[in-house]
């Protein structure tokens, strides 16, 4: 059977047309230094991985609690998301309520995500990520500032600092599941744990409205085990 030249450049074009599809969300290339922390912490998490029937690469969810100094990494599950671990943040502000601008050194609070392009294997704090404050919620409140993120070491000027061994397992975590195809990871950042018992401790606070419409994606994902999908409308996070 003869093949024509046409039909030898459409298959060629296809073929890379998927090349570069399956490749567009591939993390950013690597120094061989970070490939071998990589692969190091990929040997390190394997056992947790195993116990809870988990698998690297499969897609990854972050909660953070700034009140309590926690990042809690959660990993899907067929359908659901499961907890792996959480992980003590070394350093960071803890005063409560959202970043409002450049230079004040709080940390933000709302819904946010992180795309390949977002993460900094060559940081000057060892590895790192920007979690994409300012996101729409803050542009719409001329909220300004940048460079927010979860990185290495203990020192934080509005960041979250992890230790240099604790953002390495993320960072893997992160990583592999970039490269398998997630898209997006959701990064959820809260004042604290938003149960009842705390809303009605921060009642007076000033930010109890903007609490009270956080709560409903931390409400969405407790009941559900799926992130929240926080949208801006009419100056409000809707959920879905």
């Amino acid at each position: 059977m003869k093949i024509s030249v046409i039909s030898i450049l459409i298959l060629l074009f296809t073929i890379l047309g998927d090349v570069f599809s399956t490749t567009s969300h591939f993390s950013p290339a690597l120094s061989k230094s970070v490939a071998e922390i990589l692969k190091r912490n990929q040997i390190l998490l394997e056992n947790g991985l195993k116990q809870r029937q988990l698998k690297l690469g499969s897609p990854v969810y972050i909660r953070i609690f700034k009140e309590n100094a926690v990042l809690q990494l959660w990993i899907k599950d067929k359908k659901e998301y499961v907890l792996f671990r959480n992980y003590d943040i070394c350093s960071l502000n803890r005063e409560l309520g959202p970043k409002l601008k450049q230079g004040d050194l709080f940390s933000p609070e709302g819904f946010y995500s992180v795309q390949p392009g977002q993460l900094n294997p060559e940081s000057h704090y060892h590895l790192a990520f920007d979690i994409g404050y300012p996101n729409e919620y803050d542009r719409f409140y001329k909220r300004t500032g940048n460079d927010i993120e979860v990185h290495g070491g203990c020192v934080s000027s509005g960041c979250f600092a992890m230790t240099n061994p604790v953002i390495e397992q993320i960072y893997t975590l992160i990583d592999a599941a970039f490269r398998n195809g997630q898209k997006i990871i959701c990064v959820d950042v809260y004042p604290f744990f938003m149960t009842e018992k705390n809303m009605e401790r921060h009642k007076q606070s000033e930010w109890i409205s903007f609490w009270k419409n956080l709560k409903e994606g931390y409400d969405y994902f407790e009941d559900k085990k799926i992130p929240p999908n926080a949208k801006l409308m009419n100056g409000m996070y809707i959920i879905t």
